[in-house]
């Protein structure tokens, strides 16, 4: 759903948008599904907020706690760190035949030094990495990926959950029960 923001129909900053704005009717309904702007039915539990909280994992593994992370990140201008995650993510599972050009763009996009979307990496991780690419595994982007899933759990996710839209989507379920 939000994997990918140029594959979508419409963007996390929309879906975040419509999930807070009709998240309060979800709580009125049995049926917890609505058709948003995007047309797409989409399955809401009234619980998933408070399920956020109890880890960084579990955000990620919800398709709207993941969005609404994302666009969360947008705000702050650190989007490119879920973006690079995700495309780690989506590289592990990658054909052998198509991991050297897909590293090379991951490399291009996020690692490099002229990177459009540079993630905050040490420079004995980049230089790991980039030698990493010379021999393309799965495992390419293990380390990298790993410090930029730290640097999301102890700094953006704590944020997160204090920030008004989080903060609103758990009061109103804690409300409604």
């Amino acid at each position: 759903m939000c994997r990918g923001l140029e594959l979508l129909p419409i963007t996390c900053l929309e879906r975040a948008k419509e999930l807070k704005a009709l998240f309060g009717s979800f709580l009125h309904k049995t049926d917890h599904s609505i058709t948003g702007q995007s047309k797409k039915k989409v399955r809401f539990n009234v619980d998933e907020p408070l399920k956020w909280k109890e880890s960084f994992d579990k955000l990620l593994s919800s398709q709207n706690g993941l969005c609404l992370f994302r666009a969360f990140l947008v705000s702050e201008f650190s989007e490119e760190n879920i973006a690079f995650y995700l495309a780690c993510e989506d590289y592990r599972t990658s054909k052998p035949s198509k991991l050297a050009s897909k590293a090379k763009k991951i490399y291009n996009e996020f690692i490099g030094s002229d990177a459009p979307r540079e993630v905050n990496l040490d420079h004995v991780t980049k230089a790991a990495t980039k030698e990493n690419i010379e021999h393309p595994s799965q495992s390419t982007f293990d380390v990298a990926q790993a410090k930029i899933y730290t640097l999301m759990e102890k700094d953006c996710y704590p944020r997160f959950l204090k920030s008004s839209s989080y903060l609103e989507l758990s009061r109103m379920t804690m409300t409604s029960e």
